[in-house]
């Protein structure tokens, strides 16, 4: 069983859309080619998957609100071998504001990177690659 970080909140697969009205739907992957992190990964995945999204209108979409009252459910798919590791607080810090939701799955990938250097970390050669989706609403 893995232990969350008391400030994320992870819940379950069946309850992640039903809370939410979707203004906003993205996804990418991440990845920690030396030094086998998945939170490196996931925070990699999460970026990539907002940085390049503007909703201007967020204020006139969002009632009695604006940016503060947005929730973002975040889907992460990590490979199971690296889910220890995780660190959502670490995550969350991507979202620059809005409520935080993590559901975590089973997923991503391991791939070998063909060289393990120990003075980036390195304890094997693998990659590890975590896949996110993040569902922007209110």
């Amino acid at each position: 069983m893995m232990v969350y970080p008391s400030s994320c909140l992870v819940i379950r697969h069946e309850s992640l859309f039903q809370m939410i009205e979707c203004s906003s739907l993205n996804w990418d992957l991440g990845n920690d080619s030396h030094g086998q992190s998945s939170t490196k990964a996931a925070v990699r995945a999460c970026r990539n998957s907002i940085e390049f999204n503007s909703i201007p209108s967020i204020q006139r979409l969002i009632p009695d609100g604006g940016y503060e009252k947005l929730k973002l459910d975040v889907l992460l798919a990590v490979p199971p071998k690296y889910q220890s590791g995780l660190d959502l607080d670490e995550v969350a810090k991507v979202f620059p504001y809005g409520n935080v939701r993590f559901e975590l799955q089973d997923g991503g990938m391991v791939a070998p990177s063909g060289i393990a250097i120990e003075r980036l970390g390195d304890v094997n050669d693998d990659m590890v690659v975590v896949c996110a989706s993040v569902t922007v609403g209110h």
